[in-house]
């Protein structure tokens, strides 16, 4: 450079990062959410005519998928006790890691234009890690309440473990909270594909490529 400066580089190293079972709930989830989104908004509001075929047609694959995504659900929260330390709960727990509240600012800050250079991450940042405490929580919230609105007429012991809840909350207010929460998933489904390319762009780290991959490209920083 005339000034004299010159610019360096900071090597890099792939570093194995999503493993397998986490990549594939991450997209299993994803095409879950998406069908049982079609299917349910024309559940509450049939917008194409086929009669009651349709409508049928339409309940048997909200339920298939329904059930896709208990069990993607209930395997990713098992591999937080059995992935590697950036599948683990501990990445997701507030203070349950080294440095935690200082990496918290530290990110804050970048999101708030504060600071030129995104923190170095591995595995989530610490804000994107309590994102998806309440995404999943969410999720619980919405598989119960699906369940709860089925077991008006499954009955049985359907309507032990789900339907107590009708005891206490109106059948039309449990339907409106399953319908607010699909709109809430769908809206974080728009932030988290916005993030993803931010952070990717900022990072240069193939986030993007890593869910497909697994392989986050990271710079070797002092």
């Amino acid at each position: 450079c005339r000034s004299g400066w010159r610019l360096v580089k900071a090597p890099r190293e792939l570093i194995y990062v999503w493993q397998l079972p986490v990549r594939l709930t991450h997209w299993i989830v994803a095409l879950a959410i998406a069908v049982l989104a079609i299917t349910g908004i024309y559940i509450g509001n049939p917008y194409l005519r086929g009669g009651n075929f349709l409508m049928l047609y339409m309940k048997q694959w909200h339920l298939v998928f329904a059930v896709i995504l208990v069990c993607a659900f209930v395997w990713r929260l098992a591999w937080l006790f059995m992935g590697n330390q950036w599948s683990s709960w501990r990445g997701f727990v507030p203070f349950a890691t080294a440095g935690w509240l200082k990496r918290s600012f530290q990110t804050m800050l970048w999101y708030m234009f504060l600071r030129r250079r995104s923190p170095d991450e591995i595995g989530h940042n610490p804000l994107a890690a309590m994102a998806y405490i309440g995404i999943y929580g969410l999720l619980a919230l919405e598989i119960f309440t699906g369940f709860a609105m089925n077991s008006m007429s499954w009955g049985g012991w359907w309507g032990v473990v789900f339907g107590w809840i009708f005891l206490y909350v109106p059948a039309n207010d449990v339907r409106w909270v399953h319908h607010m929460i699909m709109w809430l998933l769908l809206g974080f489904l728009v932030h988290h594909i916005y993030s993803s390319i931010l952070m990717d762009t900022e990072e240069r780290s193939g986030l993007l490529s890593s869910i497909v991959t697994g392989y986050k490209s990271i710079r070797r920083s002092p």
